[in-house]
């Protein structure tokens, strides 16, 4: 025998010894393959897919509205200023937030979230809430909507403002299903990838943004 018929017997097969292929188990196993298909995904899901579509519509919302460049015009102001500046403008960091989850940058986004949320900022946490939802993290995001409604509840009287704000964006959404407002240009994309690539030493978390981005941001707003 040569070489090649040697390496040929030893790929043969073996037919002896093998366990018997259980038809019925099989055809058992399709059949319950078939009917949880038909039943749709599970809640779970259906609840994680929505949480992140309301969130894009809540992100794109936030991204242009009328003041949002100015915002993260204040925070470019200082772009060595460490991220939990007390002067932080915490309505810039949102806007951040919200540009940085549009251009995929999620893990930065739910950063500048956190800063937000944690100087009170309850938009930010609603953001919080519904990213983690989104992800299927439960607890997480539970404790960001208490952050929200305890706030809200916990005082004689609330933010009217805030409250018809997040009515308005839940009905806009149940309405319509996606928004109509604008999705980044490629050139502010752009400008966001080229802030994720300057690392600011281990940190993997993109960076304040500077000038450059927020002068394309206004140009964005303006359209």
């Amino acid at each position: 025998m040569t070489a090649i018929d040697d390496l040929l017997a030893d790929a043969r097969i073996p037919t002896t010894g093998r366990k018997k292929f259980d038809v019925g188990a099989a055809l058992r196993r399709l059949a319950h393959d078939a009917a949880a298909a038909a039943a749709g995904p599970h809640p779970d899901m259906v609840r994680a897919a929505q949480a992140g579509q309301r969130l894009s519509v809540v992100c794109r919302w936030i991204l242009n509205m009328p003041d949002a460049a100015e915002h993260v015009d204040r925070l470019a102001q200082e772009p060595d200023a460490p991220a939990d500046d007390p002067h932080l403008d915490v309505d810039g960091a949102l806007v951040f937030a919200c540009l940085l989850h549009l251009t995929d940058h999620r893990e930065s986004a739910q950063f500048w979230w956190q800063l937000a949320a944690g100087a009170g900022h309850r938009a930010a946490a609603y953001c919080l809430h519904l990213h983690h939802l989104g992800l299927g993290e439960t607890r997480e995001a539970q404790h960001w909507l208490h952050e929200v409604t305890h706030d809200v509840l916990g005082t004689e009287a609330p933010d009217e403002a805030f409250l018809a704000i997040l009515e308005a964006v839940a009905l806009y959404v149940r309405r319509n299903g996606s928004s109509l407002a604008g999705a980044p240009t490629g050139g502010l994309e752009m400008e966001v990838d080229r802030l994720a690539t300057v690392k600011t030493g281990s940190c993997i978390i993109v960076r304040r943004p500077d000038r450059r981005l927020a002068d394309q941001l206004h140009d964005f707003t303006r359209r």
